[in-house]
């Protein structure tokens, strides 16, 4: 049996500054709001709203647990809530050039995420019967993420 993927949108999840927490017993805290961005592809386009943020823990080993809840406003009214979960990792000197700001092509380290999307809306409720997986990385301050329905 093989699992069939449908690309469904790419995003561009644009970010402020985070709010470091500190070391918890959990891990490195900070919590990033997400204030912005943009959806465009062949199921999904739209923009995200500028609510939510990702609960990120960084734990031993520099991997990073990412945890984001935010929303896409589609171009025709629906409201999608998404709630990512995933882990980013790099080594020492990637995730140095990544916290310095520079582009680091995302071939170079490791971001993925579990997605659920779910709304009201009905012609989009094909949403609430499907996971997706996204692929992706961070750019200056934003996150682009390549997000596909799973079949």
């Amino acid at each position: 049996m093989t699992i069939a993927l449908t690309h469904a949108t790419d995003l561009v999840v644009e970010l402020s500054p985070s709010h470091e927490m500190g070391k918890s017993p959990a891990g490195v805290r900070r919590i990033i709001p997400i204030i912005g961005g943009s959806a465009h592809g062949p199921l999904i386009s739209g923009q995200i709203l500028p609510v939510g943020a990702d609960w990120q823990t960084v734990l031993a080993g520099g991997i990073a647990d990412l945890d984001a809840r935010y929303a896409i406003e589609t171009d025709d009214g629906a409201v999608i809530e998404v709630i990512s979960q995933g882990i980013r990792h790099a080594s020492l000197e990637v995730n140095a050039r990544i916290a310095g700001g520079e582009q680091v092509d995302p071939a170079e380290y490791y971001m993925r995420t579990a997605i659920r999307l779910e709304t009201g809306h009905a012609a989009y409720d094909w949403v609430n019967r499907a996971l997706f997986l996204a692929r992706g990385g961070k750019v200056g301050n934003t996150v682009h993420l390549s997000v596909w329905r799973v079949d």
